[in-house]
């Protein structure tokens, strides 16, 4: 039935009139509207975008220092001009490379004086960020001054935020080659045309720190402001002079939703700011007046709070593994102002010896705490070697068997794992052991695998032996059991409900990840990959090929497989046998043709392992029949390279010798490689 009609603003007017009254409806500041992130010219903020309410200290600080700039709107022919052009840059479809330079200047040249606008805009800000990674010294240092004197309000912008991310990631090369005296001229044809006198151009370390002067006394709102957090991470690593580019980087900076803007041509502009960079002096000690000025006034509450909370756990990882690594002779816990790290663990390394020390209680609260067990592994990771040892004699070690198999501590419990020396891993081991089967029910496989990988490097082989017997009671008696439980291979019948993975469990998919990873790496030690080797050859057809066109992980184990000497001299046989009628269905699939490829590099003579050249002349002839299909996508023109498909189809003679003789010889290398790897091992153990 249709709803009754109501009358809509009935309540409004009642509402305005009552702000009237009260005198705060056209007020300057609203305390509503202040927890929303900034107005824009597009009105995009809503509601449910909101960042998380806090508790305690921190409860006061999202309300930020004051009210927030507010940069004007674009005209609508201006942002027809610019939506324009970010679709060209996107396109990429210029003639020469000088008609991209000439069309990037002209843009430049139009977004003179509204570069707030645009940065600030919803529709026009990747274009922003698009034109600074295409940018040149010269026009990021006029960034850096159309910029100056707004920052504190940019970096908190839903929008502009991102904006001075990239500018500080594309201009941290710069810093390098000013530094080393080298720094590119660029050619202002356009100002001197006009008669324009030229200004000596501001070094880009000013200008860094100039941004900085901005920035101080709001360092301790940053920290949990849900935009600026990120930038003031960004600025740290730029500061600090760290890598950009490696994963550890890249996970304090980048949020999982953060959109990734990119234009052709940026990664070659984005080389000079790849790897290790030297900074100056006044970076080093700008980060550590940062981390001082904004950790320094707070109390063990404070500090509780912060490393609990969403937004500000990741910025205090970071100021710990800087301050740890800058300000290595001054960590310790009688000097006068004590460091970050002596501010958590209070007395440490002696404290941490008592069971009721603050240090000890912080530890204990924060190893089972979602957020705050990510602060926990920094310091098990950066901690010097005293107060690591205290940490795991006192606290880690003699409860290791309970820390692993829980969801949230079990994460610190790997980092202990990877730090913990060869007789301390072997107690480890005789603590855990028992409780394998356990960690199985519980697809805590990403602990197996740091186990398993430990042991192998300390070379206990007794230790994995112990494990790898632990795994075959949790995953069950049958040799394919092994497979099937780690991979969550399940039924025919359930598999028929299970079509895509969109019809997964929530984490189902990260647990075959863990398990496939788990195997692979038992694939690498001689004594286990004859086991999973095995529980491979007793699969059914059927989910061979499901493992083999599952996921990546899954893909990789099948292809790590076929490339691993085994003492079953017709494994790589009977599993490429298995596969051969379904070849051309792997070939063009995203995980599958990894595996056709693995089968390319099978050799046709071995002791260890092989697969005769006829079965390959058959896989070859499956292949041969859907070129056209393979040529169609990179998948299978990546496949029809590895097999050679062109010298198949004009000199068949030369292929099938091709077959015989070379992959032959490649496979001695491996076939030796494996060999060696394993008497290495044996001489550890002796």
């Amino acid at each position: 039935m249709p709803k009754p009609r109501t009358k809509r603003g009935s309540g409004r007017e009642a509402r305005k009139r009552k702000h009237a009254e009260e005198g705060d409806y056209n007020g300057d500041i609203d305390a509503k509207r202040q927890r929303v992130d900034g107005d824009n010219d597009d009105g995009y903020y809503q509601h449910d975008e909101a960042a998380p309410a806090t508790s305690g200290a921190f409860a006061d600080h999202e309300d930020g220092p004051g009210e927030k700039e507010f940069f004007g709107m674009l005209a609508d022919e201006e942002q027809e001009y610019f939506r324009r052009a970010d679709e060209m840059l996107e396109l990429n479809q210029f003639p020469t490379p000088d008609d991209r330079a000439l069309f990037l200047e002209s843009v430049y040249e139009e977004a003179k004086g509204k570069e707030l606008k645009v940065a600030s805009s919803q529709s026009c800000s990747r274009l922003m960020e698009r034109l600074i990674q295409l940018a040149n010294t010269s026009q990021k240092k006029r960034l850096f001054e159309a910029f100056a004197g707004h920052f504190l309000s940019l970096v908190q912008h839903r929008f502009a935020s991102h904006c001075c991310e990239a500018l500080f990631l594309r201009s941290a090369g710069v810093v390098s080659q000013e530094l080393s005296g080298f720094d590119g001229f660029v050619l202002d044809t356009a100002g001197a045309a006009a008669g324009e006198a030229q200004e000596p151009e501001n070094s880009m370390e000013n200008l860094f720190l100039a941004t900085l002067d901005e920035l101080e006394g709001s360092m301790s709102f940053l920290m949990t402001d849900r935009f600026a957090s990120h930038t003031l991470r960004v600025l740290l690593l730029v500061l600090s002079g760290r890598p950009l580019d490696d994963a550890a980087s890249k996970t304090l900076i980048k949020s999982k939703k953060k959109e990734k803007v990119s234009v052709a041509g940026s990664a070659a502009v984005n080389e000079q700011n790849q790897g290790l960079r030297a900074v100056p002096s006044s970076f080093t000690a700008a980060v550590t007046k940062i981390i001082h000025d904004s950790t320094s006034t707070m109390d063990a509450t404070s500090l509780r709070v912060l490393a609990t909370h969403p937004i500000g756990n990741p910025t205090l990882q970071l100021f710990l593994e800087l301050d740890l690594s800058l300000n290595k002779a001054e960590q310790k816990a009688d000097a006068e102002q004590p460091t970050l790290l002596f501010q958590l663990l209070p007395g440490a390394p002696q404290s941490l010896y008592e069971e009721s020390s603050a240090a000890t209680e912080f530890v204990n609260g924060m190893i089972y705490d979602q957020i705050g067990s990510r602060l926990v592994e920094t310091i098990i990771t950066h901690a010097p070697g005293k107060i690591f040892k205290a940490l795991n004699q006192n606290i880690f070690l003699p409860r290791i068997q309970g820390y692993v198999r829980n969801d949230v501590s079990c994460y610190p419990a790997i980092k202990v794992l990877n730090r913990i020396g060869k007789d301390q891993l072997v107690e480890a081991v005789e603590k855990i052991g028992p409780t394998v089967p356990q960690l199985v029910s519980k697809h805590r496989y990403n602990v197996l695998r740091t186990l398993f990988e430990r042991c192998a490097a300390r070379g206990l082989t007794e230790e994995v032996k112990q494990l790898m017997k632990g795994l075959r009671e949790g995953c069950g008696s049958q040799p394919v059991d092994l497979v099937t439980t780690l991979c969550s291979l399940s039924s025919d019948n359930d598999a028929k409900k299970k079509k895509d993975l969109s019809q997964l469990a929530k984490n189902e998919y990260a647990i075959q990840s863990h398990g496939a990873q788990l195997l692979t790496t038992l694939l690498s030690m001689p004594g286990p990959a004859k086991g999973v080797q095995e529980s491979l050859s007793a699969l059914s057809p059927e989910l061979l090929l499901r493992l083999a066109n599952n996921s990546f992980p899954t893909a990789t184990l099948v292809s790590a497989a076929l490339k691993t000497p085994s003492a079953n001299a017709l494994f790589q046989k009977s599993t490429v046998n298995a596969l051969a009628p379904h070849v051309a269905d792997l070939a063009v699939s995203q995980n599958g043709h990894n595996v056709v490829i693995a089968m390319a590099e099978i050799p046709t003579k071995g002791r260890d392992f092989s697969v005769p050249a006829h079965i390959k002349d058959g896989v070859m002839q499956v292949l041969g029949g859907q070129e056209a299909a393979l040529r169609d996508c990179w998948m299978g023109r990546s496949v029809w390279r590895a097999w050679r498909g062109d010298l198949w189809k004009t000199r068949r003679h030369d292929w099938k010798a091709w077959i015989k003789d070379m992959v032959a010889e490649e496979s001695q290398q491996v076939t030796s490689a494996h060999k060696n790897g394993a008497r290495t091992g044996q001489r550890k153990d002796n």
